[in-house]
């Protein structure tokens, strides 16, 4: 069996979502269980200079329906990035799901011969297209998807590793 970019890509990208979903809703039900306003959630950061909760999901978004757009050689999504609430956050979430979903598998692997290129801190970078899922793609969308999982961690919220990765099974693995 080959591996492909798309099983390589898509799967994770769609089951990280979902777990990120699952984390927003258990925030929204902590801070109204606390009597916590939500803004203070949504506007946590680890340090000063980080993005704030939203741009976070913002950012996992966008590299996921990028990663994908490129790889398959078609146009990214654009979304406007005003995000404020727990249930705008999931709906983005949603929205990128489901563009991620319409996109064929025989698009995405495609992006195997690809070159794709980016602008980087003012340069223009280019990847092949296996270089840029792997080495680029798909460390920023785990990077930002955890730094949201430590944003509420931080902030007092009862999740733990199982939360990030999933409680059920992945396809392919028993029990």
């Amino acid at each position: 069996m080959t591996f492909s970019l798309y099983q390589a890509s898509v799967p994770a990208f769609l089951r990280m979502f979902g777990n990120l979903s699952k984390i927003l809703e258990k925030a929204e039900a902590y801070a109204e269980a606390r009597k916590i306003d939500p803004a203070a959630l949504l506007q946590a950061r680890l340090a000063p200079d980080m993005f704030a909760l939203p741009r976070q999901v913002q950012i996992a978004s966008d590299t996921a329906k990028g990663a994908v757009a490129r790889l398959a050689g078609i146009e990214i999504p654009r979304y406007a990035d005003t995000e404020a609430s727990f249930a705008e956050l999931r709906e983005r979430i949603a929205k990128t799901v489901a563009f991620i979903e319409s996109v064929p598998a025989e698009q995405v692997d495609a992006g195997a011969g690809r070159t794709v290129t980016l602008k980087l801190a003012g340069k223009e970078v280019q990847f092949t297209g296996p270089s840029y899922l792997f080495h680029f793609a798909l460390p920023n969308f785990h990077f930002h998807v955890a730094a949201v999982y430590l944003i509420l961690r931080h902030n007092g919220l009862d999740v733990g590793k199982m939360d990030f990765l999933g409680r059920d099974l992945p396809p392919g693995a028993t029990a």
